[in-house]
């Protein structure tokens, strides 16, 4: 199948490419290179430099003719989107507009949205929480993508398209960018690895659903081959694991003695977060497969690598 990911240079959107082109598909990558790299998009993808917002998108997906689109392309740094909504906005609402715009004039009848599960949800009062659960997103991120959720479900009821909404716990693995705002798990092992402090916010209690990069990229798969499987499907482990418990893990793996530094909480910031994966079982015989701990000593063999070279 001819397949169009947008953020195929990105941490995520890599390795989707990485498991479509292992399935026997051909992938074409959209990335404006702002946080992607171009030496993370395989020489057999073609990669189109280009933003969503940019006339040109038109002529790049005409010309890849895909059968099914992944958009995985997005503005993800939750600060920005509170210092700067409408930027956010820019991005993950009109960029989202863009492409399935340039997707009804392709005539693309496939596509698939990595949406967020914890800052769509919100605190909740149900754990695991479920897809039908109240949506209460307290940023201008989690807005931003949850509209654009609601943008694929229309353009799929106005084009009799398919769409697919795939809500991602907190993603973790090799390549993730521990500059800026990035997962805990990317910025404990550099700094881990670089024998600095790592810190802690609040009392470290909050929990977070922990899913493994190769495992969200299983998930994008199934849902490129599964044509008729529609509506929203969360991606998780469904397992709570603690910020505090996290560093003990991972200071574990690499060998530091040191206890993390403690700073004050969040204004804000989730408590739990912890998502319910049935769905994805149900509809796409999806399940993690990678436990926590392997996970983590993948994420450490890779920044070793990354700090060697």
């Amino acid at each position: 199948m001819r397949v169009l990911v947008t953020g195929g240079a990105g941490f995520i959107g890599s390795h989707v490419v990485d498991r479509l082109l292992a399935d026997g598909h051909s992938a074409d990558v959209v990335d404006n290179l702002v946080t992607g790299r171009r030496e993370r998009v395989p020489s057999v993808a073609r990669l189109h430099v280009c933003d969503l917002r940019d006339a040109r998108l038109d002529a790049v997906v005409a010309a890849a003719r895909p059968e099914a689109v992944v958009h995985v392309a997005a503005q993800a740094a939750v600060s920005r989107s509170v210092l700067d909504p409408s930027f956010d906005a820019s991005v993950n609402v009109m960029g989202t507009i863009a492409l399935l715009e340039v997707c009804r004039r392709a005539g693309v009848r496939r596509v698939v949205y990595t949406s967020t599960g914890g800052a769509a949800y919100g605190d909740t009062d149900v754990l695991p929480t479920p897809e039908d659960h109240p949506l209460r997103p307290a940023s201008p991120y989690g807005v931003s993508k949850v509209t654009a959720e609601r943008y694929l479900e229309c353009w799929a009821g106005l084009t009799g398209g398919r769409g697919l909404t795939l809500r991602l716990a907190n993603v973790y693995g090799p390549r993730q960018d521990p500059a800026g705002e990035a997962g805990v798990i990317a910025i404990f092992t550099s700094r881990l690895l670089a024998d600095a402090p790592c810190v802690v916010n609040g009392d470290g209690e909050q929990t977070r659903d922990y899913v493994y990069v190769g495992d969200v990229a299983d998930a994008v798969a199934r849902a490129v081959a599964s044509a008729d499987a529609t509506g929203i499907a969360n991606i998780g482990t469904g397992v709570e694991t603690t910020v505090n418990e996290l560093y003990r893990r991972l200071a574990r793996l690499i060998g530091v003695s040191r206890a993390a530094e403690h700073g004050p909480a969040k204004p804000g910031e989730q408590r739990r977060s912890l998502l319910d994966a049935a769905r994805a079982k149900s509809l796409l015989g999806w399940r993690p497969s990678t436990p926590l701990d392997e996970g983590l000593t993948q994420t450490v063999v890779w920044f070793r690598k990354e700090v060697r070279a």
